[in-house]
């Protein structure tokens, strides 16, 4: 292995046990009750051996007549007996605490990271599959319940059991002491290094396909009625097979490199066996051990045994549930790409003035910027229209103002205030937004009007449904309010959806309303239904309206025409229409052109 890839490993697990470390020192007392616990049931074993051996030399000593020999075997047997219960108890009650210990590290672990994505940029949430980012949480919340087992119920007892082992044989026969600490301290180095350097690395390559395979299955099932449509079955049938292929290929990899490892190991002590009791037998040919050392001797290493040999698989455990917890640690050491500034304020919108000064914005990596030095003022309660041609930058001065991104230079006000320097969250509570693909949760329609408002009444719930033109299919629906709509709204056709969402706008009742094309998806009688709700909804209310349908826009106050991330022109639509050679005037002529001949083709069929 490469020292770059040694390097990425233990920087894997530095990284995995960081993390897992923030949960468990929120529990200090639960952890340090666990410790004492496997200390003290680990050191009852560590005993046993040699009381064992005590009996053996009580038995042999003399018959069960002699009260000297029946005292000391009664003895010892109390001692054994003694400590079994004692490990017993304690391996009892520290299964019990750590029940609960990782149940609430696992739950800590799912809402620390709900959170975290929640608050991703849009971007991040653009370039993830969210089948694959589920399933990395998933598989790190479980990783961690196999990490906490291996650390605290595994890993240290076997620790305590090999240095009470060796202590205890060396007090006895210094050689035999050697022989097994320095046999136990080769097999764990051999164990550590096999796991990871040879089987880990593999495994992390398995995880990946693991989280592919997840991403790819999560988006043909969410994308199932565009591979109906297209009659894709087979396709995605294909594509999925390929991806498994890849996976079934790593994991085969990831086995066999552990099963290759467990095989060693057993070769490791199947050799230490031998050199243990073959020291032991000198012992006894010497006249050094009598028949209860020999039997401390035997009792001790296959105890030590054991754990030794469950020392491998908790360090492939170990390393497992690293490597399935690497993309979750990922996820928490990432940026969050927009964040709020300590002490964040509330901001608080009266007016609903919008000012961008000197604002420079560039995407990404992109060198060339697309807004660069632009200003422009909207005034509270002005109805403006953005208009332009595709990628001319009307979407990002919306998304600016939602602060989905964060400008270059320059500055956002919202009635003087700097949107960056106040909380994300009453940011975005005080502007309603009417997207132009809605998303709505599987959830009720009343829940889906109403995610705006939580705490609105069913009454104020159906007045904005009415004023949306939504109530009438709601009321004719078996469930009406209470019908789930299906992931992503599946189960409503696009007019429905639109409405709800214009449904949840009304609902809001913010000072400031975003309308991205708002009607693109309603018919012609619905989308004259709403139109005059909606102007009644922008009175008094500072109002963007995203248009590409230029019909929408002719009695707003006021339009911006976007070109390469500049305002080239600004004015009411009479004026704009007036202006020869302009940009809307010739967006304007090109839609009434393509009408015009739509109409035609009608009356002609």
């Amino acid at each position: 292995m490469s020292f770059g890839l040694k390097l990425r490993r233990s920087q894997a697990f530095r990284s995995v046990f960081r993390f897992c470390w923030t949960h468990w020192r929120r529990q200090p007392g639960r952890v340090a009750f666990m410790l004492c616990a496997v200390l003290f049931s680990t050191l009852a074993d560590v005993l046993t051996p040699m009381f064992a051996g005590r009996l053996v030399d009580a038995v042999v000593s003399g018959s069960a007549s002699d009260l000297t020999a029946w005292n000391s075997a009664l003895t010892a047997f109390g001692w054994l007996m003694g400590l079994a219960v004692l490990a017993v108890v304690l391996r009892h009650a520290t299964f019990m605490t750590i029940i609960s210990f990782t149940l609430r590290s696992m739950t800590d672990i799912a809402a620390d990271s709900f959170h975290r994505i929640q608050r991703f940029s849009s971007d991040w949430h653009a370039n993830s599959f969210a089948g694959s980012t589920v399933r990395k949480v998933t598989r790190g919340m479980w990783a961690l319940d196999l990490l906490n087992d291996t650390v605290f119920v595994a890993l240290f007892p076997s620790i305590v059991m090999l240095i009470g082992s060796t202590i205890l044989m060396t007090w006895y026969w210094p050689l035999m002491g050697l022989l097994v600490g320095l046999g136990s301290l080769l097999f764990v180095i051999v164990t550590v290094c096999m796991a990871l350097g040879y089987v880990a690395p593999m495994a992390s390559l398995a995880n990946a396909w693991d989280t592919r395979l997840g991403g790819s299955l999560a988006d043909a099932v969410t994308c199932n009625a565009v591979v109906k449509a297209f009659g894709a079955e087979e396709r995605e049938d294909a594509r999925l097979t390929r991806v498994m292929g890849k996976w079934k290929d790593r994991t085969r990899r990831t086995w066999v490199r552990g099963t290759i490892n467990g095989t060693l190991q057993a070769g490791l002590l199947t050799i230490m066996r031998a050199g243990v009791i073959g020291l032991a037998l000198l012992l006894w040919a010497n006249g050094n051990a009598d028949a209860g050392d020999i039997t401390f001797v035997l009792t001790a290493f296959f105890i030590l045994q054991g754990y030794l040999r469950e020392i491998g698989m908790h360090i492939r455990n170990l390393q497992r549930s690293v490597n399935d917890m690497e993309e979750l640690v990922s996820i928490h050491s990432q940026p969050l790409g927009i964040d709020d500034v300590p002490n964040a304020k509330t901001l608080v919108i009266n007016e609903g003035k919008i000012e961008f000064e000197r604002v420079s914005f560039h995407y990404g990596k992109h060198l060339a910027p697309l807004y660069k030095d632009f200003s422009v003022t909207i005034k509270p309660g002005e109805r403006v229209g953005l208009v332009g041609h595709s990628g001319s930058g009307k979407t990002t001065f919306i998304k600016l103002i939602q602060r989905l991104h964060d400008v270059s230079d320059g500055s956002i006000r919202i009635d003087g205030q700097d949107i960056s320097q106040a909380s994300q969250a009453s940011l975005r509570q005080q502007i309603a937004i009417v997207q132009q693909e809605p998303i709505l949760f599987h959830r009720s329609l009343a829940e889906n009007i109403a995610y705006a408002r939580p705490n609105a009444t069913q009454k104020e719930i159906e007045t904005a449904a009415q004023l949306a033109s939504a109530d009438g299919f709601i009321t004719a629906l078996p469930k009406g309010y209470g019908t789930l709509v299906g992931e992503r709204g599946v189960k409503l056709s696009g007019g429905e959806r639109q409405r709800i969402a214009i449904a949840r706008a009304f609902l809001a009742d913010a000072p400031i309303l975003i309308l991205d094309e708002a009607t693109s998806s309603l018919d012609s009688e619905s989308e004259m239904l709403i139109q005059h709700a909606m102007e009644r909804l922008m009175q008094g209310r500072t109002t963007l309206v995203v248009a590409h349908r230029l019909s929408t826009v002719r009695s707003l106050d006021r339009l911006l025409v976007f070109s390469h991330g500049t305002i080239a022109e600004e004015g009411t639509h009479v004026s704009l229409i007036q202006k020869k050679g302009g940009i809307y005037r010739g967006l304007f002529e090109r839609q009434a052109l393509e009408l015009t001949k739509g109409l035609v083709l009608d009356v002609a069929e």
